[in-house]
């Protein structure tokens, strides 16, 4: 009988799914485990995997088109197999494989059953394990993060779910309490089975479990009568059960071992052979704890050429320090997360000649009260150079762009707990040794923590300069509310060519992040040409 194949739940906050590609047509054979499409989510794209063996009789999305994670995306049976009445069923809106079950087959005791509890009145949801990736069949408990009895709120982090690809997060998607957990920490459930129950205080959650219990009875039942037509998690319990050891390991019927994801990463880190170790968990199925007890003398590893090479085995202790975040190191985090995915940054990155600032900023020393650094006179530079385009000067408001007409030149500073960014004030009309006095003074206040917030608020435009640190080139996070922010990276000495000619000279890379919204590629490049000029000719920066 045709099967209903359905966008499944590829990570934890998919919400839908975009066929990127479908690599196979309708009326080709398939078999479980071919790929059908590669589908883009909210984090990636990932190929959808088929369960069933057939022809894909019917293809329901497009590339390119969108569809609800458990809307439809195509139906697999047998070739020249009339599937009409599930196009309707489809078209309907309703659960097209399970109504033509119905029609087609009498019902199984177990539905009588489940007919008979009734759940209308429980105020509780059954929490069930996602298909967190396409070919996730099963999930471990890593830990839960919540007790029974707690109050959660809908995006509360319930548990850290380990998966074939990676570990994540399970959120909740109800408000209530945690009123039962059904798996242990380090224990697995397969996709679609029972993990827990959130609801009203009081609410008779074991009603709902014997419910539920009635439910996979009966859908036990049907993979007994119609195995061919068997769901992917229900194939996958009914593999699970033809389990034999080999080499020590535990082997599905079709030789995968056996192995949760967190014990196949440590295996692999360590060089073990899965083959040798044997399986304490169900099934023989190999936990975390059997690698971390399995001490070879040898450890065989396997190259990508298959050529088995033999390395002593290595001892160390592992061990790690954790440090509360900080207040400062919170905001910081804060700001620039809302600032890189609600600002759309683009980059502009520009070569400056800086042999004439080398010249200049040497002759200013000799006559200057107080150093004056490159970083000064790249602000100065700046802060000329936004005179000339005010548009870059400016802020997004959301429903406005405001343009300030003053230019506050924020400084990034780095301190043992992160980066704070004092302002100096109507920076174009201050002098190189003005400024060169403010910064050193600001960046005093700052390693002090004597910065108030007269220091750090108001800037229009932001520089960052890791340039002292030996960085050539690098791209920065836009500084809230700033439009831009200028990177800059060190002076290097390089050949270069002046006058027709291959000449020893010293060049200096800027990089400009920007927000689209506000600030337009041309306005962009026309402020860093107005900005290289004046840096390759400091004595325009006086005048």
């Amino acid at each position: 009988m045709a099967e209903v194949i359905r966008m499944p739940k590829m990570s934890d906050t998919m919400e839908e799914g975009v066929i990127a590609s479908w690599l196979v047509k309708e009326g080709d054979t398939v078999k479980s485990g071919d790929i059908l499409a590669e589908v883009e989510t909210d984090k990636a794209t990932m190929e959808l995997e088929s369960y069933e063996d057939g022809v894909l009789l019917h293809i329901g999305i497009k590339e390119k088109e969108s569809v609800p994670v458990n809307g439809v995306i195509a139906i697999i049976g047998k070739k020249g197999e009339d599937i009409s009445g599930l196009l309707k069923e489809v078209a309907g809106g309703g659960s097209a494989a399970k109504k033509v079950e119905e029609k087609e087959e009498a019902p199984a005791p177990a539905a009588t059953d489940t007919e008979a509890i009734d759940v209308s009145g429980i105020k509780a949801s059954v929490i069930k394990m996602p298909k967190m990736s396409d070919t996730m069949t099963e999930g471990t408990i890593a830990s839960w993060l919540k007790k029974v009895g707690e109050k959660v709120q809908s995006g509360d982090i319930l548990a850290e779910v380990e998966t074939d690809k990676a570990t994540m997060e399970l959120e909740a998607y109800e408000d209530g309490t945690l009123l039962y957990i059904g798996v242990k920490e380090g224990e697995s459930v397969a996709v679609d089975g029972v993990m827990a129950i959130i609801g009203e205080k009081g609410a008779d959650f074991e009603k709902l479990l014997k419910a539920q219990s009635a439910k996979q009875a009966e859908k036990a039942t049907e993979v007994k009568e119609e195995p061919v037509t068997a769901s992917a998690s229900t194939s996958q319990v009914a593999k699970s059960a033809a389990v034999e050891q080999k080499n020590g390991a535990a082997t599905s019927d079709n030789g995968r071992i056996k192995i949760s994801p967190l014990a196949r990463k440590m295996a692999e880190e360590k060089g073990y052979d899965l083959a040798d170790i044997t399986g304490s968990g169900d099934f023989g199925r190999i936990i975390k704890r059997d690698v971390e007890e399995y001490t070879p003398s040898v450890a065989k590893v396997v190259t990508a050429e298959k050529t088995a090479i033999s390395l002593p085995q290595v001892v160390g202790e592992e061990s790690f320090e954790e440090v509360s975040v900080s207040q400062m190191r919170k905001t910081i985090a804060k700001r620039l997360s809302e600032s890189k995915f609600s600002s759309p940054h683009f980059y502009l990155t520009m070569e400056i000649n800086m042999d004439k600032a080398i010249e200049a900023r040497a002759a200013m020393n000799e006559f200057s009260p107080v150093k004056i650094s490159y970083n000064d006179i790249v602000i100065k530079a700046v802060a000329a150079a936004l005179r000339q385009h005010p548009k870059v000067n400016s802020s997004w408001l959301g429903d406005k762009i405001r343009y300030n007409h003053h230019i506050h030149i924020g400084v990034a500073v780095a301190v043992d707990e992160g980066l704070l960014v004092p302002v100096i004030r109507f920076a174009d009309n201050k002098s190189l040794s003005h400024i060169s006095g403010e910064v050193k003074q600001l960046a005093e206040k700052a390693h002090n923590k004597q910065l108030q917030p007269a220091d750090w608020e108001g800037n229009t435009f932001t520089i960052s300069n890791l340039g002292m640190f030996g960085i050539e080139e690098f791209t920065a996070i836009i500084n809230p509310p700033d439009a831009c922010i200028l990177a800059v990276g060190g002076i290097k000495e390089t050949a270069i060519v002046k006058d027709g000619q291959l000449v020893p000279g010293s060049v200096m890379k800027v990089t400009m992040s920007s927000d689209h919204r506000v600030v337009d590629g041309a306005l962009g490049a026309a402020f860093l040409k107005t900005l290289k000029n004046l840096l390759e000719n400091p004595v325009r920066i006086l005048v």
